[in-house]
């Protein structure tokens, strides 16, 4: 607009399209980051037209690119193996690790539902654990016997370690403080190459993990569904082509005529 001498209020919807279009063919911007433009846009000129300093959306009719369907990326359980192997003993830091690994792997929980979950919400006798997800809908999901062992041993470092003093969840940093996001990204991170796992690890991945690895043992989708509290099969659906595209490159390395 500055090119052309127009003030970007006075912008219409062929002015957009053409700039648009210059990222596209001038600058090869990618479908998704073409898709962020567009938002962009939109997000910039509803504000204009909410504080009526425009009389007309030009964003309004703007159509964002259709983006290819992303998979989701899965460890091997070769991976996983390594990763159980890495010793945990030593500090409470590294055992704390190990078990919320085992946890996420255990249950496909978000990493939010695991950092806010409180210790009554673990039944280690009848091996469940109540989760809160989006719009605090509740769900229990199984534990196996390994994550079960991991959380009685976890419970006994945590509380010879801060006692009464701490908050009330269950996954503790510094001084009793629920323990942030980040901390237990770069923890998990630090893990993952001690492991000699390739692939960087970040809590959605064992997500991913947990799902496709459940489906390659034979699990229905429905249940799949319950236990990642989805609110819609669909959304669930996506593991299917995930196993499905993993069957493809088997199919392709082992066939005589692959």
């Amino acid at each position: 607009m500055k090119k052309r001498g127009i003030p970007p209020l006075s912008a219409g919807t062929g002015h957009l399209e053409d700039f648009l279009w210059d990222l596209k063919s001038e600058k090869g911007l990618e479908p998704s980051s073409l898709f962020r433009k567009v938002e962009a846009l939109r997000s910039f000129y509803s504000f204009q037209a909410a504080e009526r300093r425009v009389t007309d959306n030009p964003a309004e009719a703007l159509r964002p690119p259709r983006l290819p369907a992303r998979l989701p990326k899965a460890l091997s359980r070769q991976d996983m193996e390594r990763l159980f192997r890495v010793p945990s003993a030593g500090s409470f830091e590294k055992a704390r690790t190990r078990v919320m690994l085992e946890l996420l792997y255990a249950t496909g929980m978000r990493v939010s539902e695991l950092l806010s979950l409180k210790p009554d919400a673990v039944n280690l006798e009848d091996r469940w654990v109540r989760v809160f997800g989006k719009r605090s809908k509740e769900r229990l999901i199984p534990l196996h016997a390994a994550a079960v062992d991991l959380l009685r041993q976890y419970a006994v470092l945590r509380e010879a370690k801060f006692k009464s003093r701490c908050e009330p969840f269950l996954f503790l940093g510094r001084g009793g403080k629920k323990l942030s996001r980040v901390q237990f990204w770069r923890e998990l991170r630090a893990y993952g190459k001690e492991a000699g796992v390739e692939t960087p690890l970040h809590p959605h991945l064992l997500r991913h993990t947990f799902a496709t690895h459940l489906l390659q043992n034979g699990a229905d989708l429905r249940s799949l569904q319950e236990m990642l509290g989805h609110a819609s099969l669909s959304t669930t659906q996506i593991y299917t082509h995930l196993d499905q595209s993993a069957l493809k490159a088997s199919h392709r390395k082992f066939h005589p005529r692959g």
